[in-house]
């Protein structure tokens, strides 16, 4: 496939736009990526997502296909190349898809929320939400590894790169906030998997600098900050 067909719109600190890199690198395709700036919305952007006009956007032949798990589905049924990144077992497929969901509906936005709190006492709230939802998604890696290395098995599989996407994320809010979010306490199973994932061939290349994310993530927090001192007006 040539890559002028493999279109991805994004921009490299997005957790979800990672998930459709890690998905493509997965699986040996070639594509171009069209970084985006928001600061405003590309035309190319808001011609390819007119309804939520957001990133990713991944484009195969002009054709745009639009959020991150479903552009991670899809690239996994367009391409046989490289492994599977959905489990075969309906059942395995359901419960995978099921931890994705619980990623982005209820702990990311408590993440989130310990970027954008306004004190000690809303911040350890939301420290202790998200360290909660880590300590269900140990068990739930505990489970469906069956001892292996990722969630997908011996390879990175879809509920990896539903969760590896915010990996960056999660180190750079353990440095700007002195925690350990995953330890060998609450989360060795994910400290060991999170070594591995960042290590990976399809992951290494593409998963943003620590440092440098720590720095674009100063305008992030603004921004968060300011949109709840809003809500509490």
């Amino acid at each position: 496939m040539a890559k002028n067909d493999v279109k991805l719109i994004g921009a490299w600190p997005s957790p979800f736009v990672l998930r459709a890199r890690i998905a493509l690198n997965v699986k040996s395709v070639e594509y171009e990526f069209l970084q985006e700036t928001m600061e405003p919305k590309s035309e190319l952007l808001l011609k390819s997502n007119p309804v939520h006009k957001k990133i990713p956007v991944l484009l195969h032949n002009d054709k745009p296909i639009c959020e991150s798990l479903i552009i991670v589905e899809y690239i996994d049924e367009a391409w046989a190349s490289g492994p599977s990144i959905l489990p075969s077992d309906p059942y395995e497929r359901a419960i995978a898809r099921f931890w994705a969901a619980y990623t982005d509906e209820k702990w990311f936005p408590a993440m989130k929320g310990i970027l954008g709190a306004q004190n000690d006492e809303a911040r350890m709230a939301a420290v202790g939400q998200v360290t909660e939802g880590l300590v269900l998604l140990e068990e739930a890696f505990q489970k469906i590894s069956k001892g292996k290395s990722f969630f997908g098995g011996d390879h990175i599989g879809y509920l990896d790169i539903a969760f590896g996407g915010f990996l960056a994320w999660i180190r750079v809010t353990e440095g700007m906030g002195g925690i350990k979010l995953l330890n060998e306490t609450n989360t060795p199973g994910l400290l060991k998997w999170a070594e591995k994932f960042a290590a990976d061939p399809a992951v290494k290349d593409v998963l943003p600098e620590t440092q440098k994310l720590a720095e674009f993530s100063k305008i992030i927090i603004a921004k968060l900050r300011a949109a709840a001192a809003a809500k509490a007006k």
